[in-house]
């Protein structure tokens, strides 16, 4: 039974990336556009569109950690860091390119994606582990490395807007936005080259165990094999949210919604964070705190000094605006989840309290979607 599940799980792992890109080319090659059939057909399309692509990150997840097993730490975490971010930054232009200028699609997804890792995911992962084992040790030079990256950046792209005097409050002149993309995209390799090289001791766990055995099956296949179909997967997901991209936003619209890039913008971070998420919990649960903080707070420094450098170069081609300035209520919570994150950090030790705390800022966060 064990044989069947295992060999299921694989058949998905590279089936479900073949399927996703070939019917994103089906509806790309579709003469008609989806729109022009009758209601209950596009309805049937998007709904598969979305399970289907939901389904097909976890693969593409599942490829990018067996290529990371093959090619070790720290590089294993970048090449899952750099495919989750590559399904979200793709997500992002595609929606960007459809229909009505949504100037503040990307600041909200950016936005959407620290707080859910700073409070929701990070919270959970302190909570959990705490109560599982009281209290967690981490090492504050690796998690001040993260925070560092993340404040500057942050505030650079989403704040400062706020305060030029070039162009309207909230957005960059072309040259700002050309130089602020620029300083993000060095700072995060600068990172990278720290975690990668320079300070690669500072990420690691504080205290050496024993490997535990592996609970996948055996590497059966190589990393070209892997990257192959990682490939497929990302290229699938990007075709497909382009088709639902037009849904979503027009169901909003329709249903006249507030916030609705807020609301499209925490669904896009939810949906790209979801695999890296369990993934950050299940370490923090085995007691490895350390790793999923380095999943958790990675994957948010990615999305920021990748993301928007990304979107920004998208900007300035299409000619298309971007507003990266946050509201006065958004500044107050990133601010607050920033410092949480800072203070939690300071000691090196967390427990179940250090978690309720990211948690309560969380549910602030959700609230404030729904009731602005």
């Amino acid at each position: 039974m064990t044989y069947f599940f295992r060999r299921r799980s694989e058949a998905m792992t590279f089936g479900l990336p073949v399927v996703c890109c070939a019917l994103a080319l089906i509806l790309q090659s579709n003469i008609e556009p989806i729109e022009d059939y009758r209601t209950a057909i596009v309805v049937v399309v998007a709904g598969i569109s979305i399970v289907l692509t939901l389904a097909t990150v976890f693969a593409v997840v599942r490829h990018a950690e067996a290529i990371a097993r093959r090619v070790g730490q720290p590089y294993g975490t970048l090449v899952l860091t750099l495919a989750v971010t590559t399904i979200e930054v793709s997500i992002i232009v595609s929606m960007m390119r459809h229909g009505a200028n949504n100037p503040t699609l990307a600041r909200e997804s950016v936005f959407s994606t620290v707080m859910i890792v700073c409070t929701g995911i990070v919270g959970l992962c302190l909570t959990l582990g705490g109560w599982r084992h009281r209290h967690q040790d981490i090492r504050r030079q690796g998690t001040s490395s993260f925070l560092s990256v993340l404040i500057a950046i942050t505030v650079l792209t989403m704040v400062l807007p706020n305060y030029t005097l070039a162009t309207s409050p909230g957005t960059f002149s072309p040259t700002q936005l050309a130089f602020v993309a620029l300083l993000s995209l060095l700072l995060y390799g600068s990172f990278v080259f720290a975690q990668s090289y320079s300070q690669k001791e500072d990420f690691l766990e504080v205290q050496v165990r024993e490997s535990a055995p592996e609970s996948h099956s055996p590497q059966v296949h190589g990393v070209p094999t892997h990257f192959v179909f990682l490939l497929l997967g990302l290229v699938g997901i990007v075709l497909l949210t382009e088709r639902v991209a037009a849904g979503v936003e027009d169901g909003l619209s329709y249903l006249q919604i507030p916030q609705s890039d807020a609301i499209v913008g925490a669904m896009i971070a939810f949906v790209v964070l979801l695999p890296e998420a369990i993934s950050a919990i299940k370490a923090s649960w085995g007691n490895e705190l350390q790793r999923a903080l380095n999943v958790a707070l990675g994957s948010a420094c990615a999305t920021i000094g990748l993301t928007i450098p990304a979107v920004a170069a998208a900007s300035l081609i299409t000619g298309k605006s971007l507003n990266l300035g946050l509201g006065p209520s958004d500044v107050i919570l990133l601010a607050l989840a920033l410092a949480v994150s800072v203070v939690s950090f300071s000691t090196g030790r967390t427990t179940v309290l250090t978690g309720l705390a990211h948690l309560v800022v969380f549910v602030a966060y959700v609230l404030l979607i729904a009731v602005p």
